[in-house]
């Protein structure tokens, strides 16, 4: 349980970074991180995969913590796995956090 808190307080952080960084930057990442923050996870998901698919590390952690929380996709800790791993791969710091935490 004490996992979970700490990927609670993980993803709080990682959202509250992207609402002050959102109105500098204008772009898919930014928007897809904005779309999941209100709960419109189809949007996020629209946005997120494709530069996730394309390398973006920021992007398949975003979509790792769709996958292990099961917002708008269904609940799978392999995805989330994966996706984690290959952010982690490219020295994304959140990224190996998100690992230790599953």
């Amino acid at each position: 349980m004490e996992n979970r808190y700490r990927l609670a307080f993980c993803l709080i952080a990682f959202i509250c970074v992207l609402c002050l960084t959102a109105p500098l930057q204008a772009g898919p990442l930014e928007d897809g991180g904005t779309a999941y923050e209100r709960g419109d996870y189809a949007t996020a998901l629209r946005l997120l995969k494709p530069l996730a698919e394309q390398g973006d590390a920021q992007a398949q952690t975003n979509l790792g913590i769709m996958y292990y929380s099961g917002q708008g996709v269904p609940q799978n800790y392999a995805e989330a796995l994966k996706w984690f791993r290959k952010a982690a791969e490219q020295g994304f710091a959140q990224a190996p956090y998100m690992l230790g935490a599953m």
